[in-house]
């Protein structure tokens, strides 16, 4: 149920960059900013699970996301630095933050397969909204053609990190985790 409500929160995160998008579209530092606390959230809740899962598969998901969103953000922060663009916090940005805070302390009173479940669950979630974002409202936004191309070839690790997530999700919903 928790899940579901985190679910909700994020699509309707979603929904309001997008809907605020019709109105007044996310510029460029507004964009960083979102990509920043989006793998943010994500590599804090990796390295939780790297902690807390019980299940392998998991924790070596963990471990991925974990490396892979430290990987876009480094590339996000050098791409910002060097177009000289400071990244400009916004409704959507802060609204990552504040549920990937509430989501964390959700699974920290988490533990064995119902904290692996929760976490997976949040997992497909999430990337599922943040993809959203990707394709609605950040890569149709970037004005910054370097801006533009890094969404574009993240995106296909986001796309992989929700199947791999699913996988993850139909396994442990078999009962094999």
């Amino acid at each position: 149920m928790k899940s579901l409500k985190y679910l909700l929160a994020t699509t309707l995160i979603v929904s309001a960059a997008a809907a605020s998008a019709e109105e007044a579209a996310p510029n460029d530092a507004q964009i960083a900013a979102i990509v920043v606390a989006a793998n943010q959230v994500d590599i804090d809740a990796g390295k939780l699970a790297q902690s807390k899962a019980r299940n392998k598969d998991v924790k070596a998901f963990a471990q991925t996301m974990v490396k892979d969103h430290t990987g876009v953000n480094k590339s996000a922060t050098d791409l910002v630095k060097k177009l000289n663009v400071k990244p400009e916090e916004n409704p959507t940005s802060k609204s990552l933050k504040d549920n990937g805070k509430k989501e964390l302390a959700h699974l920290k009173g988490l533990k064995g397969a119902a904290f692996d479940k929760a976490y997976i669950d949040n997992e497909v979630a999430y990337h599922q909204s943040v993809l959203d974002a990707v394709d609605k409202v950040l890569i149709p936004n970037a004005k910054n053609q370097e801006l533009h191309d890094l969404l574009v070839k993240v995106r296909p690790a986001f796309v992989a990190h929700l199947e791999h997530a699913k996988q993850l999700q139909a396994s442990l919903e078999k009962g094999k985790g």
